[in-house]
C-alpha cells in the first residue's frame, strides 16, 4: 500500500496556524459550549469495506491483541479507525478504551453534531483532493473543542496514512483533554501543598480538594528486600496529598533525591526507586503491609514525553498493589524529570484506588496534575 507521510512537525505547524486564526475569529463570534463527555469522540466518515489485500496487511500489524476489549474484526474503514482510537489503555486493572466513539455518516453531520467536544472528520473525495492532508484546530464550532480533519483522495491512501499516523492523531486528542484539565486546575489550588513544594524550588497545581497527608524527609536504606534493591539516598524529600472524597481515592506523591547515577532514567532504576520509597510510607491496615509494584500481569511501561517544554521527561504507567496485606491495588502514572539547577531527580506520581469501578477518566484527570509540575529551569507561564 502506498504510504502518505505527514510528519508530527507538520501537524504542529498546522495547529499553531489554526489556533492563530481561531483567536482572530473569537473576537467576532460567540461559541457555544461543547457537548459530550471527556474522552468521547465523534467520528464523521462514510464507511466502506476494506479489500482482502488491505485486511491481510492490517492483520500482520496485530492492532488488536487477544486480550483486548476491542473484539470486532477489522473489515471496513471505520473498524480501522476504531481499532486505534478505542484501543485499550495500557496498564489498567480492567479493559478500558482510550476513547468512547460514536460514528455518523458525512451526510448526517449537521448543526446538532457540530458542538461535539472531540471530532475526527474523515473526508475521502477524489474530486476535491490530490493528496492526504491532516488539519487540526481548536474551538471551531464550540468551546472547548478539538477537531481533526483528514482529507484523502482515495480510501487506499487514507488507510496507508492512518496506519502510519493514527496513534499520533489519538495522542493529539488525549493531549487536548489534558490541557483542558490543566486549565481547570488553575481555578483553585491547595496553597499549603504548593508552599511546601515552593520551598524546595518547585511548583504544581495541586487541586484544592486534595489534602496534605505527609511532608517528610526519608533517610537511610529501606529494610525491605525488593526486586531490584537500591539504597535510598539521603534526603529523599516527599510530599503526599490525597483526595478521598466519594467512592474513589486519588493520591498524589512528589519525591526528589540527588542525581548521582547516569542510569537513573531507566525503567529498572525508576521501578526500584519507586518500590524503595513508597514501600516506606504507603501501608495498609495489616501490620507489615506496604505498597509494591505489579510486575507479572502488566509490567510497568515507560516512554519519553514532553512536560513544560522539557523533552527529556519520563512517563511510567503501571499497577500498584499492597503486599503482605489486603487485596488492594490499582493503576498509577508517574513523571520523572531532572532538576538541572539543584541536581535532583523529581518524580511526581498519581495512583488510584476504586474497587470495581471504571478508572480511565479519573486517572486521566489526576494525570493532568503531573503535567503542571514546574522545576527551577522551567519558564514560568
Amino acid at each position: 500500500m502506498k504510504k502518505i507521510i505527514l510528519s508530527v512537525q507538520t501537524i504542529a505547524i498546522v495547529l499553531i496556524l489554526t489556533a492563530f486564526v481561531g483567536c482572530k475569529k473569537s473576537t467576532s463570534r460567540t461559541l457555544t459550549s461543547a457537548t459530550g463527555s471527556i474522552y468521547e469522540c465523534l467520528v464523521v466518515m462514510n464507511d466502506a469495506p476494506l479489500t482482502q489485500e488491505q485486511r491481510n496487511e492490517i492483520a500482520k500489524l496485530n492492532l488488536v491483541n487477544e486480550a483486548s476489549g476491542y473484539t470486532k474484526p477489522i473489515a471496513n474503514l471505520y473498524d480501522l479507525v476504531e481499532a486505534v482510537m478505542a484501543a485499550d489503555m495500557p496498564c489498567m486493572p480492567q479493559v478500558e478504551p482510550y476513547f468512547r466513539l460514536t460514528q455518523v455518516p458525512t451526510a448526517q453531520f449537521d448543526d446538532m453534531f457540530k458542538p461535539t467536544r472531540n471530532i475526527l472528520f474523515v473526508d475521502i473525495n477524489p474530486q476535491m483532493y490530490t493528496q492526504v492532508k491532516a488539519k487540526v484546530s481548536n474551538d471551531h464550532w464550540s468551546t472547548p473543542q478539538a477537531l481533526c480533519r483528514i482529507q484523502s483522495p482515495s480510501e487506499e491512501e487514507f488507510v496507508a496514512y492512518w496506519l502510519e499516523h493514527g496513534e499520533e492523531i489519538r495522542e493529539w486528542f488525549v493531549n487536548q483533554e489534558i490541557k483542558r484539565q490543566m486549565k481547570f486546575y488553575r481555578a483553585g489550588t491547595n496553597k499549603q501543598a504548593r508552599t511546601i513544594l515552593q520551598e524546595q524550588g518547585y511548583d504544581m497545581l495541586i487541586p484544592e480538594d486534595y489534602m496534605v497527608i505527609m511532608d517528610t524527609t526519608l533517610e537511610g536504606a529501606s529494610t525491605f528486600s525488593l526486586r531490584n534493591p537500591i539504597t535510598v539516598a539521603p534526603e529523599v524529600k516527599l510530599l503526599w496529598c490525597c483526595n478521598n472524597k466519594g467512592s474513589m481515592r486519588r493520591d498524589l506523591v512528589i519525591y526528589s533525591y540527588p542525581y548521582t547515577d547516569e542510569q537513573t532514567f531507566t525503567l529498572d532504576y525508576l521501578n526500584a526507586k519507586r518500590d524503595e520509597v513508597l514501600s516506606r510510607v504507603v501501608t495498609a491496615s495489616v501490620e507489615g503491609s506496604y505498597m509494591g509494584t505489579e510486575y507479572k500481569v502488566f509490567p510497568p511501561q515507560m516512554r519519553a514525553i514532553t512536560v513544560q517544554g522539557d523533552e527529556h521527561a519520563t512517563e511510567i504507567r503501571g499497577l500498584w498493589k499492597i503486599k503482605n496485606g489486603e487485596a488492594m491495588g490499582g493503576p498509577y502514572v508517574s513523571h520523572t524529570r531532572l532538576d538541572q539547577v539543584n541536581g535532583r531527580v523529581v518524580t511526581a506520581e498519581t495512583f488510584l484506588y476504586a474497587a470495581g469501578q471504571k478508572k480511565r477518566t479519573a486517572l486521566r484527570q489526576a494525570e493532568a496534575i503531573l503535567y503542571t509540575l514546574q522545576l527551577p529551569q522551567d519558564t514560568i507561564k
